[in-house]
């Protein structure tokens, strides 16, 4: 199986930076796509942020062009985000995802999640 585990996110003021950090693990050959999404409470999760193996393919919700940059260590399957620039609206728990995994055995189409870290900004 595969697990993701997040790590970075915590209280930060208006205007500041944070880096998120997703490391995906288990038997793992490729993943196709890794991404970040948040959600809020009474709202739909969303996507912030995703990427295609090899960076061909990188979308952004549009709240956060400019201001946000996804990369990945394609070695360490793992998958970052640098926010920049944050406000308040940003707040959120932030979930890591990664579609499209294969093992030497198995390929998942269906997406693995992780447990989500929050990132609170302060105004």
């Amino acid at each position: 199986q595969v697990q993701l585990v997040e790590s970075g996110g915590g209280l930060v003021e208006a205007g500041g930076s944070l880096k998120l950090s997703c490391a995906a693990s288990g038997t793992i050959v490729s993943i196709n796509a890794m991404g970040w999404y948040r959600q809020t409470p009474g709202k739909q999760r969303e996507l912030v942020a995703l990427m295609s193996r090899g960076g061909s393919s990188t979308n952004y919700v549009d709240s956060v062009k400019g201001r946000f940059t996804i990369s990945r260590d394609y070695a360490k399957n793992t998958v970052y985000l640098q926010m920049d620039s944050l406000k308040s609206e940003d707040t959120a728990v932030y979930y890591c995802a990664s579609v499209g995994v294969s093992t030497p055995t198995e390929f998942y189409g269906q997406p693995f999640w992780g447990k989500g870290t929050l990132v609170t900004v302060s105004s």
